[in-house]
């Protein structure tokens, strides 16, 4: 049997999804539950942006609202939720961009 580059790039994509819904989405989750809702920067933007890239989230949104996303639209969407929670933690906590060592 063939197996086509398309059918590759889904798996790949399908499981960078899950694995990056599963490490942000479950660790700011763990995060809130261990530190507690505040500050704000608190595992918060880290959830949400692991529930933007669940790969769960274009068929959920289909079927209930009739949204039709597209794959690279919901890792933008990920991708600028942890870029803004960065950037949060700089203006509210007084923290650097990138975590030192």
């Amino acid at each position: 049997m063939m197996i086509t580059l398309r059918r590759i790039g889904l798996a790949v994509t399908w499981t960078l999804g899950w694995a990056w819904a599963l490490f942000a989405g479950v660790g700011g989750l763990i995060l809130l539950v261990h530190e507690g809702p505040l500050p704000i920067t608190n595992g918060w933007f880290a959830m949400f942006s692991g529930l933007a890239a669940c790969p769960l989230m274009a068929p959920v949104l289909k079927k209930g609202f009739g949204l039709n996303i597209s794959g690279w639209l919901q890792f933008g969407v990920a991708l600028l939720i942890m870029f803004a929670g960065r950037i949060a933690v700089v203006v509210i906590l007084h923290r650097p961009f990138l975590p030192m060592r």
